[in-house]
């Protein structure tokens, strides 16, 4: 077998070794990179549930500690704020409390989920001064 024949010979073996080599590195790989994409949208959902919570913790706070407001009044406005803001949110818990010198509305959302089995809920609070006259 001449020499050229020989080196084409060795080439077209080294080929067929490598065969699928191509396929189990897809494997590998592939689902690692799914597993980021699903972790990085499982973040976005997770930083807009949580804003919009604070935003109708932050509404309904404004509603409370108004002057002649109450504490239903500010978990009224805070549910309708949080019924508003649909996009990938499930429920929405609210409760509140007034003092003479503060109003605190607490909001509980429960925020979709690409990850089955999981179902996170995001809480967060706003306090705000009542409003009062003086002087």
């Amino acid at each position: 077998m001449p020499r050229h024949a020989r080196r084409q010979h060795k080439h077209w073996a080294a080929r067929l070794r490598e065969r699928g080599s191509v396929s189990l590195e897809t494997a590998v790989v592939m689902p690692a990179i799914l597993t980021l994409m699903f972790l990085g949208m499982q973040g976005a959902l997770l930083y807009q549930g949580r804003t919009t919570a604070l935003a109708a913790a932050q509404e309904g706070a404004r509603v409370a500690a108004g002057e002649n407001s109450s504490t239903s009044a500010g978990i009224a406005a805070a549910q309708s704020f949080a019924g508003s803001s649909t996009m990938a949110l499930e429920a929405a818990q609210v409760s509140g409390n007034r003092t003479a010198a503060e109003a605190t509305i607490t909001v509980s959302i429960r925020t979709a989920s690409v990850i089955p089995g999981w179902n996170p809920t995001v809480t967060q609070t706003a306090s705000m001064p009542v409003e009062r006259i003086t002087g």
